[in-house]
């Protein structure tokens, strides 16, 4: 008489493969939650107010939002990091002023678009000495270098400049029509939102095909991992805040261009954009996790909540803060909850 097992049967290969696959890309789940509620928008916009799914409609989105991908990206490295910079609102400040008042005293304007990026950077690094060697909690650090940038704004100058008609910095924002649509319906970028992708591929290859990004996210991690593992943590987390930086003086020469003017209270409140849209767009507070593109929708859902809530009409603008603190807090809560199964 045959005995009968009673040994637990062995789980199938396929779903010990599902939980390991699961357990790799959980840290995406708040990237593709961006990625669905961006979609929704799209999807509630057509069906509700119509004409989002055009060619002018997209066009205004990108051309709109150039500024606040190229910041984000850059903000992207440092929350990878576990830092923060509160200063890119105002170093876009700095440099647009001190970029027109350039241009307008005689200067080659090719030659002040490259100082205006120089000028980002220069303020990224300071914040990244204070951090580094200093050993300035990341938020002190750029809150000081915030008010340092908008006050230097302020001395140059508190009233709007204008950039001349034929300046050449003008042509960032330069129409190419690549689509003629019926009417006004056409497809059209500008060298701003092209120099807003190539900031973008360029963050993707860094992050994720050098040295220089593994560590980021190395550090990220724990920081003190990367010491032991003998990777340049003082050398790279100077250099992202230098990259932060420079991309915000790279968004000021984008911006200026499509304002065709200057002021010393441009970029208030720009830093929590390009935090919020960082989050939204997956990247952890705590670093060690996130992917550029996700900083991109996160960009994106922002800009596709103004139009929105512009077409609806019913709305007031000073909702659009409320609406992006509820989205936020929904992703910060739905980044806990991965932190917290991963840790377990």
């Amino acid at each position: 008489m045959s005995s009968v097992s009673t040994e637990p049967s062995a789980r199938p290969a396929w779903l010990d493969r599902l939980g390991h696959h699961w357990r790799t890309k959980r840290a995406a789940l708040p990237t593709l939650a961006a990625v669905v509620i961006f979609i929704g928008m799209i999807i509630y916009g057509e069906a509700v107010y119509g004409r989002i799914l055009q060619y002018n409609t997209i066009s205004n989105l990108f051309v709109n939002n150039a500024h606040l991908i190229i910041i984000a990206v850059g903000m992207t490295f440092v929350i990878l990091m576990g830092g923060i910079d509160l200063s890119v609102g105002a170093v876009i400040a700095f440099s647009s002023v001190a970029g027109v008042m350039l241009v307008n005293a005689g200067w080659n304007p090719w030659l002040v678009m490259v100082l205006m990026v120089a000028m980002g950077a220069g303020f990224g690094a300071l914040s990244g000495a204070l951090i580094q060697y200093s050993r300035v909690q990341p938020f002190i650090a750029t809150l000081a270098t915030m008010f340092l940038a908008r006050g230097l704004a302020s001395m140059l100058s508190t009233e709007s400049e204008r950039l001349p008609a034929d300046s050449a910095v003008r042509l960032v924002h330069y129409n190419i029509k690549l689509i003629d649509g019926p009417r006004v319906n056409d497809l059209v970028v500008t060298p701003g939102v092209i120099i807003a992708a190539l900031v973008v591929a360029a963050a993707v290859f860094t992050l994720h095909r050098t040295r220089f990004g593994r560590t980021i996210y190395a550090i990220g991690g724990s920081e003190q991992s990367a010491l032991l593992m003998g990777l340049r943590v003082a050398r790279t987390k100077i250099m992202a805040y230098v990259i932060s930086g420079g991309l915000a003086g790279l968004a000021a020469v984008v911006y200026t261009s499509r304002l065709g003017a200057a002021q010393n209270i441009t970029g208030i409140g720009w830093e929590l954009d390009a935090i919020a849209a960082t989050v939204i767009g997956g990247t952890l507070l705590t670093g060690g996790a996130g992917y550029v593109l996700g900083s991109v929708v996160g960009a994106l859902v922002l800009g596709l909540m103004i139009v929105l809530i512009t077409r609806d009409g019913s709305i007031p603008p000073e909702a659009t803060t409320i609406i992006t603190g509820g989205i936020l807090l929904i992703f910060v809560l739905l980044q806990r909850a991965v932190v917290g199964r991963k840790r377990e």
